[in-house]
């Protein structure tokens, strides 16, 4: 027997937990049987615009509660869905948007200057704005939401685990970004993996933070909540003392962010430790954790847990309990139950404990393939292992430690040097808000480091200092030669600082 896909649970939430919370998107609140009620009409507008099974449907919007809605429509008709990312410009959505094949993009209105720049060059015909007033050529998503029943939508093929649900793109931090397809398998995979972890119940409220255009806003902890009968809290974007609010006013229990989030909470003049006090899971994710953010997190009270995943594995890869957050820091944990993991060389034989090598998986919550990209998805399979390109070692109990991003190690006079090292200890500094390494080219060496930093609002630093501060540290091939100050970090929408623009840069 095959088991429905992910859309069918709403519909068995309707059934079991019709008056339990499900979302809250500002001062709108829908619980389960309202939720999946709006659900089914935007299934039935959507086969009423000529909809059917695999065709592609993109999304351009902030956090809210039509882009939950969205995407499970979309797993009930067995739609394939393509979140845009509204960070992107007019002529990288429209690339993703010609590649993906969509006909049709929900929107929100304040991003409409964005559709604008994308209509007539692309593949879309059908749009659809959030809301109650039609603009542009878009029709209007509450009315069309209105003339539909509430019913379970007809289907002639019905959705299961294999089906297609989204395609990712990868952020394109180097050359275009491919499109990982990912199952409704990949999303209930991810849902079993987290909820061993973390123990879920119904009684968790996740604040989502994250875009939901990012596999983080959707898997992390967004669909883990329907799946449970918990209560997903939607923020539209970060904003620090907004997150800080609703920490505490929704009793929230479950918190993941990027670095950057957490960086920007603690030194936010009103950053208060107590609005953790029901946060029983504070998690991080999407970048390298600096070890000296953990024991700030720590110095207040707060258990600060390293994640990691990526959005071809829906997300979820590897966690570090609870309990070795502070004694294990800088470890991304063990490997998720639904999962396999190994550190292999070149010739994929299994490399020391404690070496280098890299990190390889295997689990039902990986992608399919890249949308088009049969190339891509050869090089990145090995038999049923990916390739994840993170360089990685694993101690003798099995925790994994990621050293750096395959592409961003750079040799030194022979020797390896792996920037997420060298940017750890500079964060001991307390001035430093945000650093990053990158190689660059030295004429004797090959290749020497060069330290990227900002400093915290009033502080003020030195290159000989932070020099100065890593020698003993480090060894000396590792100490970055040059050091630049600058006002922010590039990153992508996962909170991953860019080093390709960064070398472009700085390089």
């Amino acid at each position: 027997m095959e088991v429905a896909g992910i859309g069918s649970w709403l519909t068995k939430r309707e059934f079991l937990t019709p008056e339990k919370e499900a979302v809250v998107d500002g001062v709108r609140r829908l619980n389960y049987r309202e939720l999946n009620r709006r659900v089914n009409r935007l299934a039935g507008a959507l086969q009423g615009m000529g909809l059917k099974s695999g065709d592609r449907i993109s999304i351009l919007a902030y956090n809210c509660l039509e882009f939950l809605e969205t995407i499970m429509a979309a797993a009930k008709l067995g739609l394939i869905l393509v979140p845009l990312n509204w960070r992107h410009t007019a002529a990288e959505l429209s690339f993703i948007l010609n590649d993906s094949g969509a006909e049709t993009l929900l929107f929100d209105s304040e991003l409409q200057e964005l559709v604008r720049g994308v209509m007539g060059n692309t593949s879309l015909t059908q749009y659809v704005v959030f809301g109650e007033q039609e603009i542009l050529e878009a029709k209007a998503y509450e009315s069309l939401l209105a003339g539909q029943t509430q019913s379970e939508p007809l289907l002639e093929v019905m959705p299961t685990l294999d089906t297609p649900h989204i395609i990712m793109y990868t952020a394109g931090t180097t050359g275009k970004p491919k499109g990982a397809i990912l199952s409704q398998g990949a999303s209930f995979w991810n849902v079993l993996n987290l909820n061993l972890a973390m123990d879920f119940t119904s009684n968790d409220r996740n604040l989502v933070v994250l875009p939901m255009f990012h596999i983080g806003g959707i898997g992390l902890f967004t669909l883990p909540m329907l799946y449970n009968g918990g209560t997903a809290i939607l923020q539209r974007t970060f904003d620090p003392v907004k997150t800080l609010t609703l920490l505490r006013e929704e009793k929230i229990s479950l918190f993941f962010g990027v670095p950057a989030i957490f960086m920007a909470l603690i030194q936010h003049p009103d950053f208060d430790a107590d609005v953790f006090k029901n946060v029983r899971v504070v998690m991080s994710g999407g970048a390298p954790l600096p070890v000296n953010l953990v024991k700030q997190y720590h110095e207040a009270g707060i258990i600060l847990q390293q994640g990691f995943g990526m959005s071809e594995a829906a997300p979820s890869i590897a966690t570090l309990g609870k309990d070795l957050a502070l004694k294990k820091t800088g470890s991304i944990g063990r490997a998720v139950f639904h999962l396999d993991a190994r550190v292999v060389d070149d010739d994929m034989n299994d490399v020391p404990r404690g070496d280098v090598g890299e990190l390889i998986i295997q689990g039902p919550n990986l992608l399919q393939s890249y949308w088009n990209r049969p190339e891509a998805t050869q090089e990145a399979f090995s038999g049923d292992w990916f390739h994840t390109g993170d360089l990685a070692r694993m101690d003798e109990n099995g925790d994994l430690y990621i050293v750096e991003r395959k592409k961003d190690m750079f040799i030194s006079g022979g020797e390896n040097v792996y920037p997420a090292e060298v940017e750890n200890a500079i964060y001991e500094l307390p001035q430093i808000a945000e650093a990053a390494v990158i190689g660059v080219d030295d004429e004797k060496w090959g290749e020497v480091g060069r330290a990227v930093v900002v400093l915290k609002k009033g502080q003020r630093l030195t290159t000989e200092a932070i020099i100065d501060h890593l020698k003993g540290r480090l060894a000396k091939y590792k100490l970055p030669k040059s050091v630049v100050f600058s006002d922010q970090l590039p990153r992508n929408a996962a909170g991953k600082v860019l080093k390709t623009v960064l070398r472009q840069e700085y390089g």
